[in-house]
């Protein structure tokens, strides 16, 4: 892993600690709001949101545009690649283990009765 991943990664994952933050990641994730609609679910200002919104777009997990009045924020996918080629990689790994548990529990548990 290059360091510029690792950061990237590292601001990432700082971004996502907090709660207020993965709910907006989890909003954006059915499609791109604006600073409004993201804030209505919370008892919060919206200078309070924008610093929140300020935090994930530094991370590179959001992006903002303006469109007319609006600055619709957007989830940008790519940003969680990782997280989603490293959860393939150890599901496949906890399948094998898995297996592996499986086979070496004794032959009473998996037949239901002592061996003789």
């Amino acid at each position: 892993m290059t360091t510029q991943t690792a950061d990237t990664l590292d601001a990432a994952f700082a971004a996502l600690a907090d709660p207020t933050r993965r709910a907006i990641v989890s909003r954006l994730a059915r499609g791109d709001a604006t600073v409004t609609e993201l804030a209505a679910p919370f008892a919060m200002s919206l200078p309070g949101i924008s610093k929140h919104l300020k935090v994930l777009e530094r991370s590179g997990l959001i992006s903002r545009r303006r469109d007319a009045q609006f600055r619709p924020c957007h989830l940008e996918a790519g940003a969680l690649d990782w997280i989603t080629t490293n959860r393939r990689l150890w599901n496949e790994r906890f399948d094998k283990l898995d297996t592996l548990l499986a086979d070496l529990q004794p032959a009473k548990r998996r037949t239901g009765r002592a061996r003789g």
